[in-house]
């Protein structure tokens, strides 16, 4: 019997580029990863497996994000104040890591409702928020050619 994925991608979670929309949905799959693992009771080694691979990808998710707000000239206040939420996320979920693995004080079902909101929320209001001027500044809509080759990272 499958696990049911925790977080579903849903098209109103689109910031309208192909690219970042993807990483958006690897992020997703990353999610419904651990809590499989952690459902799974797979052992600690393989949620920490699980967990040090989303943090490691959305560490470069967010690198990317925060260049393209350099090379497409975002403002500077809202740049810095995503780049907070950013860094604010990675020492959440690094404090939940040590939680989890150090102290056993959370809870799957904590950790997993702290990610689907905080993706869900950012996404839906911050990312949101850069879209329109990205568009406008030279980001495309999709790739060019299908391959990965095409894409931004």
């Amino acid at each position: 019997m499958s696990i049911p994925d925790y977080v579903s991608w849903k098209e109103e979670l689109s910031v309208g580029i192909q690219e970042i929309d993807e990483q958006h949905k690897c992020l997703i799959e990353l999610i419904n990863e651990l809590n499989a693992a952690m459902l799974a009771r797979r052992g600690q080694e393989s949620v920490d497996q699980a967990l040090d691979k989303l943090i490691e990808y959305t560490r470069t998710h967010f690198v990317v994000e925060e260049s393209l707000m350099r090379i497409l000239g975002y403002p500077i206040a809202e740049y810095e104040a995503h780049k907070r939420h950013h860094e604010d996320l990675i020492q959440q979920v690094l404090e939940f890591k040590y939680q989890l693995v150090g102290e056993g004080k959370v809870s799957r079902q904590e950790l997993m409702e702290f990610l689907r909101n905080w993706l869900i929320n950012h996404i839906m209001k911050e990312d949101q928020n850069y879209s329109e001027h990205f568009l406008k500044h030279g980001a495309q809509r999709s790739w060019l050619k299908p391959g990965w080759f095409r894409k931004i990272w």
